[in-house]
């Protein structure tokens, strides 16, 4: 069974003496849960296992009684691991926790914690509010071209297309879509939508915010304005809802917002934001081309190659401190800045030999003098050298 690079530095954490709360933060579908019963057989230590993602919210008395029964467990001798799956679906999960955890470690139990949640932003928000100090996150992220390979034999063609969703991975044939297609539309996108943000937070407009999906979906890989967003949604709504519902879609691992390069970071804040999904599975599960259709169309497949690099670029720098951004001026643009410290990347993006945005990598040396200049594709950095070498090698 497939270990994933974060297996041992999960396995090396709960080795630990009992100091914090670990965390495990991604998307659905990634592996999580698979990753920590694969921790729990290798570790070999008594454990208690539990799940809020039902239906039905589970409530505080709930998560007090499966606390007593890992308290037990400890009792007969070995430490305890308790994992708590999807743990953000119960109410004020966050204060009972943090009651729970100081409890222990005043009266000496030996019982860690492993928390699993596939809502970020909603776990983030808990975790820094209450339990500031008591916890550390490991970021789950999203499958990449070399472990779809590992796998699933996959080619790059392949991944572009669909993506990196091992468990839809065995659906995924180059010449009937379809039901790969329902399975990623009713099996992860709805049960996302539906579970992790509409169930879970505050949304005046729930169409609002799918509609927001689909375009953010189509339009991945290029710049929109907010009032051009809304102009396409013909909806009553503002740009603060907007920049709002994108920040729970980017927290759920579904699409983000990418900002523009400033120097300043109030022109950050101000600029139309470029889409782009976590995953291009969820481009190709909405539009209308099937997989030969796709390759035929040098447009929409310089859309999806751009969102595979965008994607790759999102994924890598969760847990990191390098930043994503891209930058234009006028109609000059260049597809994709990585910051780290005072170390600057400049990327550019070509799916063919002729591009059909015009670069503004001349540009923007001249106004920000970057370290590294990239170019991916024809005629640079092949584009599956590129996604499958570590970040790191393109910012030193």
């Amino acid at each position: 069974m497939h270990k994933r690079p974060v297996f041992h530095q999960l396995i090396k954490r709960l080795r630990e003496p009992r100091k914090f709360i670990q965390t495990l933060l991604g998307p659905r579908q990634v592996g999580k849960t698979t990753l920590a019963l694969q921790a729990l057989k290798t570790l070999r230590k008594p454990f208690h296992y539990i799940s809020a993602d039902l239906a039905t919210l589970q409530n505080l008395s709930w998560l007090l009684q499966q606390w007593e029964i890992a308290r037990n467990k400890v009792k007969s001798g070995k430490g305890t691991l308790l994992v708590i799956d999807e743990i953000q679906k119960i109410p004020h999960w966050a204060e009972t926790l943090k009651s729970l955890w100081d409890e222990d470690t005043k009266d000496r139990v030996n019982l860690s914690v492993l928390l699993l949640g596939s809502s970020p932003w909603l776990m983030q928000q808990g975790l820094s509010e209450s339990l500031a100090g008591r916890f550390e996150i490991i970021p789950i992220t999203h499958w990449s071209l070399e472990e779809m390979q590992k796998n699933f034999k996959w080619s790059l063609d392949k991944y572009i297309y669909f993506g990196g969703y091992p468990g839809a991975a065995t659906l995924a044939h180059i010449n009937d879509v379809t039901r790969w297609a329902n399975y990623i539309n009713e099996s992860l996108i709805e049960t996302t939508l539906s579970r992790d943000i509409l169930l879970m937070t505050q949304v005046n407009k729930p169409a609002l915010l799918r509609r927001l999906f689909q375009l953010g979906c189509s339009y991945s890989g290029q710049i929109l304005s907010f009032s051009k967003v809304l102009g396409e949604l013909q909806d009553a709504g503002n740009t603060t809802t907007l920049a709002h519902y994108l920040e729970l879609l980017s927290g759920a691992g579904l699409i983000c917002g990418i900002q523009k390069f400033a120097n300043q970071k109030v022109r950050q804040k101000g600029s139309s934001p470029k889409f782009c999904v976590y995953n291009t599975a969820l481009m190709s599960a909405q539009c209308p081309f099937s997989y030969k259709a796709a390759k035929k169309n040098p447009s929409h497949w310089g859309h999806l190659v751009e969102s595979a690099v965008g994607a790759y670029l999102l994924n890598s720098i969760r847990g990191t401190n390098i930043e994503l951004f891209y930058w234009r001026e006028g109609d000059k643009e260049v597809d994709y800045v990585l910051r780290h410290g005072k170390s600057i990347t400049a990327i550019e993006v070509k799916s063919t030999k002729e591009k059909l945005s015009l670069s503004g990598m001349d540009d923007f040396v001249k106004q920000f003098k970057p370290s590294k200049i990239l170019l991916v594709g024809p005629e640079g950095i092949p584009l599956e050298e590129f996604l499958k070498t570590p970040i790191q090698k393109f910012i030193n």
